[in-house]
């Protein structure tokens, strides 16, 4: 939900008549943390059915990612509000699944009204990331527990953290692209000078 959450973002931006050109201008500390962390997780996703040991290290590897990905946000978080709100959002991710063996919980019941196939493929583990929410689950209101089906575009399952992050990357994107003041817009045109 997080790359859909981004493209809406953008797309408002846009209506707003903002522009992408403030991208440019942020600079980030421990910038290289995040596409570091992207091509991390991909590999995880990529290969943990394929090699056991990273099946068995895909909790731990997930959680030391969130544990890292926290402290980027943690030391960006003056850079804008929405920053600290994404921040939240992951927090609350990281807790519940801190909680319950580094797995995401998943509703079967919210998993089975988007598709059957998907709630089956859970509880056969095939979602390295994700594990079926239990009696014995902590806080398992924090877990993939709300459904969104149509009209939404793509059905899924999220969580109130997904949610808070969403918020804070709108936010986040909105301010880029809309209220950033440019380098380039601060130029001033020299004034005319009389008798010319």
């Amino acid at each position: 939900m997080v790359f859909d959450g981004i493209l809406v973002a953008i797309l408002v931006g846009y209506l707003r008549k903002g522009s992408l050109k403030g991208f440019a201008y942020l600079s980030f500390r421990a910038g290289w943390i995040f596409p570091l962390l992207l091509v991390i997780e991909v590999l995880i996703f990529s290969f943990q059915s394929t090699y056991a040991w990273i099946g068995k290290l895909s909790a731990p590897l997930f959680m030391l990612i969130y544990i890292v990905g926290l402290t980027f946000l943690w030391l960006n978080r003056k850079m804008n509000i929405g920053i600290m709100i994404l921040f939240i959002g992951v927090l609350l991710n990281f807790i519940v699944m801190a909680l319950n063996g580094g797995r995401m919980p998943v509703s079967l019941e919210a998993a089975n009204i988007l598709d059957p196939a998907y709630a089956e493929a859970i509880k056969n583990g095939l979602y390295g990331k994700h594990a079926v929410l239990t009696d014995r689950t902590a806080l398992w209101f924090l877990g993939d527990v709300i459904p969104i089906t149509e009209p939404y575009p793509k059905d899924q399952v999220i969580s109130i953290g997904d949610i808070i992050m969403n918020i804070g990357i709108f936010i986040f994107i909105q301010r880029v692209m809309v209220k950033t003041k440019h380098p380039a817009t601060l130029i001033q045109t020299p004034a005319p000078q009389k008798g010319t």
